[in-house]
């Protein structure tokens, strides 16, 4: 009788964010995801037609331990093609979700040329293909939720997409200067610091598809990303904090690499996960009383040292690499991960794989 293979590691993860730090650490995740159904078949098609003398990999390149991961996903940006289908059509921006979808789609190199294609002539001047690819559907269904849901099922994604909430949000701002400014555009154009971030309307509720990802996950990821305009804006979506404070999952945040001009200049490690904490609590971002929610238990942060050229290519723009206070973290009740998440290029991201590997264990080793 023949022993039975142990059954592989199957985790259900969870990715929360915005911008491109989301969409960087999706294409991490999605090789540990299995290709949907509809590509499997495509691929196997397309091996049997293909010549004797061009065989198939016998295995995939990265175990697939992942058997459903989503994508939460901000939904206040008001700038550039986004903003301008906000105001002609009263949807959803679909900038980030146009991002992630790529991220996670089967064929990422020809849909990235696809759906990151601007028009530049004409009354479409400005806007990206893929923008009015999902406009398009948010106007045949009439819920952007579903148009989302509806735009990855034809771009075969391996994982699921939601926006943090269905309802058309505006961002507003409390600087520290006292004045009280409105909208994302606006508020990252302002001279002044965030001391407090709202929502409005403050009861915009989230997907219960969304919760529910959260409530079964095995790992939740918080970042990289802008820290105000997209990780705090998700956690501002009530219920998402509380959902993320009562799960069993392991749950981490991604420190960004650098500070960023008018959402953290001059913020260290852990002042950035005390600036998100802030805005998990009941008295949100300006009371720094109340009992912290545990959301995290560990913080990915990088210590690698970063290159001369591309230190003095952000300093230009006055940002430095974020001072990692490993002891400060811990003493927010969260383990530091210390380590080189950097990839290097004409800009600097994190390295996505490197990340993955990272969280992984994370999770692998709890489960």
């Amino acid at each position: 009788m023949s022993e039975r293979k142990p059954t592989p590691p199957s985790l259900r993860v969870v990715a929360i964010g915005g911008g491109t730090g989301l969409s960087t650490l999706l294409r991490g995740l999605k090789h540990y995801v299995p290709a949907p159904a509809a590509s499997r078949r495509a691929t196997d098609t397309t091996a049997r037609t293909q010549p004797q003398s061009s065989p198939q990999p016998s295995s995939p390149p990265h175990p697939c331990i992942i058997r459903d991961l989503a994508a939460i996903v901000t939904v206040t940006d008001d700038g550039g093609s986004s903003g301008r289908l906000r105001e002609d059509f009263k949807m959803l921006p679909p900038g980030d979700v146009r991002n992630c979808m790529v991220a996670l789609s089967e064929d990422e190199h020809l849909l990235a040329n696809l759906f990151q294609f601007r028009f530049d002539q004409g009354d479409l001047q400005g806007h990206s293909f893929g923008n009015l690819f999902v406009a398009a559907l948010s106007h045949i269904t009439g819920d952007f939720a579903q148009a989302v849901q509806m735009s990855s099922q034809i771009l075969a994604t391996r994982g699921r997409i939601y926006p943090a909430t269905n309802v058309n949000v505006t961002l507003a701002a409390r600087m520290d200067d006292h004045s009280l400014v409105s909208g994302e555009t606006n508020i990252t154009a302002s001279p002044h610091r965030i001391v407090e971030l709202m929502l409005l309307p403050a009861d915009a509720k989230p997907l219960a598809g969304a919760l529910d990802a959260i409530a079964n996950a095995d790992l939740i990821t918080i970042g990289p990303g802008s820290l105000y305009t997209s990780l705090i804006t998700n956690l501002l979506v009530r219920g998402i904090p509380e959902a993320i404070a009562a799960s069993k999952a392991t749950r981490v945040y991604v420190g960004n690499l650098m500070t960023q001009a008018n959402e953290s200049l001059g913020l260290t490690a852990s002042q950035h996960i005390e600036k998100i904490l802030q805005h998990c609590g009941a008295n949100g971002g300006g009371d720094k009383h109340f009992e912290y929610p545990r959301i995290f238990d560990y913080a990915l942060i990088n210590t690698a040292p970063i290159s001369p050229t591309l230190l003095q290519q952000y300093a230009l723009e006055g940002q430095a690499p974020i001072e990692p206070d490993l002891d400060r973290i811990r003493a927010l009740g969260v383990e530091p991960i210390p380590g080189n998440f950097v990839h290097e290029g004409k800009l600097l991201r994190h390295d996505h794989d490197r990340v993955t590997d990272a969280l992984l264990k994370l999770a692998l080793a709890r489960t």
